[in-house]
């Protein structure tokens, strides 16, 4: 399928998901060193969340899931935070995010009530899919207990990255669909 000037709407979606991707990933690099002279504030915050999701709803899952997985291991690699292991856990988790608002944005009907459950549900298993790569990698491996008191610490923790996220993603993804910029549709 082509249109009046000859180029493929699938090759113009491919070019678009890949230059939101690559913008993305960038912005995952530079928006943690705004908060990373206060690293209690940094944590809390979660500044590297926000590329992941946005990716994932703009780009599609597959886009979301490489962007999340690939932001924190380059982040590690250009400037040294963060740290190993860290890096690696939010590899998983960040590709979670990224995946889960792909899919979920492609099933939900796109209204603003369902931006907000996308964005929670994707937040959920993120933080699940985190809890059990922790405990897989350190060599914890532990009960039932353990793992809700660590997945209730993911989220004890990073309540203002949650509420900062919930706050401005819906917005940023509503004013990117009304400027017709999504390339997961």
């Amino acid at each position: 399928m082509s249109n009046s000037t000859g180029k493929s709407k699938t090759g113009n979606k491919t070019v678009r998901q890949m230059v939101f991707a690559a913008l993305f990933l960038a912005i995952g690099q530079v928006l943690p060193l705004v908060t990373a002279h206060i690293p209690v504030i940094a944590k809390m915050i979660s500044p590297m969340h926000i590329p992941a999701f946005l990716c994932g709803f703009v780009c599609g899952p597959i886009w979301g899931a490489v962007v999340g997985f690939v932001c924190p291991l380059l982040r590690m690699l250009l400037f040294g935070m963060p740290a190993f292991p860290m890096s690696l856990y939010m590899a998983f988790e960040l590709c979670t995010y990224g995946l889960m608002a792909g899919l979920l944005y492609r099933v939900f009907p796109k209204k603003v009530p369902y931006l907000y459950l996308n964005l929670v549900i994707s937040m959920i298993v993120g933080r699940i899919v985190y809890c059990i790569i922790f405990a897989l990698f350190s060599g914890n491996v532990v009960g039932v207990p353990a793992f809700f008191a660590l997945f209730g610490t993911q989220f004890v923790n990073t309540w203002a990255g949650i509420l900062i996220h919930l706050a401005i993603i819906p917005p940023i993804v509503l004013a990117l669909k009304k400027a017709e910029l999504m390339a997961n549709e």
